[in-house]
C-alpha cells in the first residue's frame, strides 16, 4: 500500500527544519548533539504522522486516526522540547509582550486545561465527524493537537529558567490527572455498541476491518496504549525523582574531650 504526504504537512515540516538551522546560525550556536538528535527524530515522527497515520486516517481507518493523534499529542511535542535549547527559544519567549503570555499558557492549571478542551472537544461527534469532511479543519485540529500538546508538556520539560518546570511531586500529579479526562474520552468509544463517528460506517477499511471493531481498535490505543506510555514517563519522573531527593546523612561528630587545666606546681621558694 502505497503512502503520500499532503504538500502542506510536507512543507511544514521542512520548513520546522530549516528554521531551526537558521535560529542557530543567526545566534551561532551549536545545539548539542543529544538535542539535535531529538529534534531529528521529532521531524521524522512528525512526518509518521502525517504520512502513513494520515493516509490510513484517510481511507477508512479510525485507530490510523488516533495512533496519528497520539503522535501528534504524546511523541512530537516532548521530542520538540528536548530537541529546541533555552538558549534558540529565549530571545523571543523573553520579549517583553510575549514573556507575560507564554507564562500565562505555560502555568499548568492553563496547559493542562487547554489541552483537555481540544482533546475532548475534537472527539465530539460533530466535531469529529467536521474534521472528517473537511480537510482545512482537519489541518487546523492537527495544529491545535500539536500545540496544545507543547504546552501540556512544557510544565513537565521545561528547558529554561524563566518558564521553569513543576517541581518532581507536582509532574506525578500532574500527569495523575491526565488520566482522567483520557479515561473519560476514550472509554465512551471502546465501550460503544454502535459506531460513533458515521464517517468510518460508510468507507471500507484499508485492512478488511469491520467499523465497530475499528472503533474498539482506535479505543484501546487511546485508552490502554496512551496510558501505558503515560505510566512509562510516570516511572520515569519517579526515577529523577529519587536522584534529585538523595539526602546525605548527617556526619557523626565525636564530642571533644573536656579540656584538663593543668594544676598550677608551686614556685620555687613559695
Amino acid at each position: 500500500m502505497a503512502f503520500d504526504m499532503d504538500p502542506s504537512a510536507a512543507a511544514g515540516i521542512v520548513g520546522l527544519g530549516v528554521l531551526y538551522w537558521i535560529a542557530a546560525r543567526v545566534l551561532r550556536r551549536r545545539p548539542r548533539r543529544r538535542q539535535l538528535f531529538f529534534f531529528c527524530l521529532a521531524l521524522v515522527a512528525l512526518a509518521v504522522a502525517q504520512g502513513p497515520l494520515d493516509e490510513l486516517s484517510d481511507r477508512g481507518s479510525f485507530w490510523g486516526h488516533m495512533v496519528e493523534h497520539s503522535f501528534q499529542c504524546w511523541v512530537v511535542p516532548p521530542l520538540l522540547l528536548l530537541g529546541v535549547p533555552d538558549w534558540m527559544l529565549r530571545p523571543w519567549v523573553t520579549r517583553r509582550w510575549i514573556l507575560p503570555l507564554a507564562r500565562a499558557l505555560t502555568h499548568p492549571v492553563a496547559a493542562f486545561l487547554i489541552f483537555t478542551g481540544v482533546y475532548a472537544g475534537a472527539h465530539v461527534p460533530v466535531v469529529f465527524n467536521l474534521m472528517t469532511d473537511n480537510d482545512a479543519f482537519h489541518i487546523a485540529m492537527h495544529l491545535a493537537f500539536l500545540i496544545s500538546g507543547t504546552l501540556l508538556w512544557w510544565p513537565l520539560m521545561s528547558q529554561m529558567p524563566e518558564l521553569p518546570p513543576l517541581p518532581y511531586p507536582q509532574q506525578v500529579l500532574y500527569l495523575f490527572l491526565l488520566m482522567i479526562p483520557m479515561t473519560a474520552v476514550a472509554a465512551p468509544i471502546t465501550l460503544s455498541t454502535s459506531v460513533v463517528y458515521p464517517w468510518y460506517a460508510h468507507h471500507p477499511h484499508p485492512f478488511g476491518l469491520a467499523p465497530l471493531e475499528d472503533q474498539v481498535l482506535g479505543g484501546i490505543v487511546m485508552w490502554v496504549a496512551d496510558s501505558i506510555y503515560l505510566i512509562f514517563v510516570f516511572t520515569w519522573i519517579f526515577y529523577r525523582w529519587s536522584l534529585s531527593d538523595t539526602v546525605e546523612e548527617p556526619r557523626l561528630v565525636r564530642p571533644a574531650a573536656p579540656v584538663r587545666l593543668a594544676a598550677a606546681e608551686p614556685r620555687p621558694g613559695a
